[in-house]
């Protein structure tokens, strides 16, 4: 069984651990992602089209100068996309972090079963959290730099326009990253945390068998014969 020193230092790298799966999730399920406002002008007037989008779903709003505004339009991010670079770099992007999730679920498992167990293999152990940590901080600063990659460069908000306003030409874009966004820090705060946590007590484990070594380096010669 392990001591209690290392039960309570792993449930508390499990409980990171499953606080960057709930993130992930989070991530996942809402739109908040990023809100494009595009500059737009047609035949009679100007205006403007705001978009806010996620990774699945999103939702464009149409002010106008003069005429008609069209209403609200709720859209699929990959149902309106064509086979484009913007689409395949989309999926890429939620790729990666799906693969960090599974990586933080992962760590939740280890982390779980080194509070309750001593594992024999020495990847169960704090190697194997550390490789799963790092990957998955890994695979969502990816998830991150390609999202932004994407909408900067790529201009993925450009082309949702185009796909759902077909008759207007679009101007100027500026972007503004939302919350769902920005937990992508989280996630990899509580991925650092986690092997903080992992290498404390490694340190804190490794000093009490120094200690322990201490009264048998000292113990008189004799002592030890007998």
């Amino acid at each position: 069984m392990p001591t209690a020193q290392k039960t309570l230092m792993f449930l508390s790298g499990f409980l990171t651990s499953l606080g960057s799966v709930i993130v992930i999730c989070s991530m996942l399920g809402t739109q908040a992602w990023i809100t494009s406002t595009v500059g737009i002008t047609d035949s009679i007037s100007n205006g403007s089209v705001t978009i806010t989008y996620g990774l699945f779903r999103g939702r464009s709003t149409q002010e106008i100068d003069q005429g008609l505004t069209e209403p609200d339009k709720d859209f699929e991010v990959l149902g309106i996309l064509n086979n484009s670079s913007q689409k395949t770099l989309h999926l890429v992007a939620i790729l990666f972090l799906v693969l960090s999730l599974s990586t933080s679920l992962l760590s939740s498992g280890f982390t779980f079963y080194n509070s309750v167990s001593n594992p024999y293999q020495t990847f169960l152990g704090p190697t194997g959290v550390y490789t799963w940590n790092g990957l998955g901080a890994s695979f969502i600063l990816l998830t991150m730099l390609l999202f932004v990659g994407n909408t900067q460069s790529n201009r993925l908000s450009g082309e949702l326009l185009e796909k759902l306003y077909p008759t207007v030409t679009s101007g100027g874009t500026t972007h503004s990253y939302g919350y769902s966004f920005w937990l992508i820090l989280l996630v990899i705060l509580l991925d650092i945390v986690t092997v903080v946590i992992i290498i404390f007590y490694q340190k804190a484990r490794y000093q009490q068998k120094q200690e322990q070594r201490k009264p048998m380096e000292y113990a008189p010669r004799d002592g030890i014969l007998f």
